[in-house]
Parts: C-alpha cells; sequence; structure tokens
C-alpha cells in the first residue's frame, strides 16, 4: 500500500476507524488475546498500517507464536517501526509504533523464532489491514 498522509486529526480519525482500531492506535489499548482477525490469518500478502497504509510486515514473517497476537519475526524494512521504551503496567517492554504515522502497533520481545531474527513482534490485528498477494 502506499503510504498516506499520517497528519489527520483525532476527530477525523474517530470518523474513519472502528473503535477498536482507534482505541489500539491512537489510545494505545490492546485487543484480547485470541480475539484479533488475524491472529490465524496465513494467507500470502502484505500488512499494512491501519491509519496510514504504510506497508509494516510480509507473511513471509509472519509465525504462530500462541501467544494470542499476530507475531512476525522482522518488520518489512528498517524504517518502517519506531521503537520505544514502555514501562506502564510495571512492566519492562518495548512498544512499536507505525514508522509513518506513529500509530500504537504492539510491542517486540526477545522470544521469537531462534533461526530467523530471535525477535517476536507481537502487534494488535486491529492496527493492521492485510493486502492479499
Amino acid at each position: 500500500m502506499n503510504n498516506q498522509n499520517p497528519k489527520k486529526t483525532k476527530e477525523q480519525l474517530k470518523k474513519e476507524l472502528d473503535p477498536q482500531a482507534y482505541h489500539v492506535t491512537q489510545e494505545k489499548g490492546t485487543e484480547a488475546p485470541f480475539s484479533g482477525k488475524y491472529d490465524h490469518h496465513f494467507e500470502k500478502g502484505m500488512y499494512y498500517c491501519v491509519v496510514c497504509g504504510a506497508d509494516l510486515f510480509t507473511s513471509d514473517t509472519k509465525y504462530d507464536s500462541g501467544c494470542g497476537w499476530p507475531a512476525f519475526w522482522d518488520p518489512v524494512s528498517k524504517t518502517s517501526l519506531k521503537y520505544h521504551e514502555d514501562n506502564t503496567f510495571g512492566m519492562r517492554r518495548t512498544e512499536v509504533t507505525c514508522g509513518n504515522c506513529g500509530a500504537h502497533l504492539g510491542h517486540v520481545f526477545p522470544d521469537g523464532p531462534k533461526d530467523k531474527t530471535g525477535q517476536r513482534y507481537c502487534i494488535n490485528s486491529a492496527s493492521l489491514n492485510f493486502k492479499k498477494r
């Protein structure tokens, strides 16, 4: 997908996104585990940001981690994501956001496939759209 203008107002985003997508991407929410439409989705294609349309992950890096959210072992590029320290809820985690518009996507953990990057990008389905290849 092409990157679209990320300079949308909160009011515009509330109109364009469903309530769950707005909560996850704009309020750093989390969908319930095993509830997202992409958790057990394994078609070939591209996962992209629900807010701005930026490419984030390819299906080639998606795997079933059993964590309850879509899991990927690598983003589509070095600039597709931004990383932020997250110490909320008494935990030390690394938040990942869209590198284009800053939408909250989920978190990355160092317990992914050892034969790949070793990373597990645990991403909310509500922050993603998918285009079949």
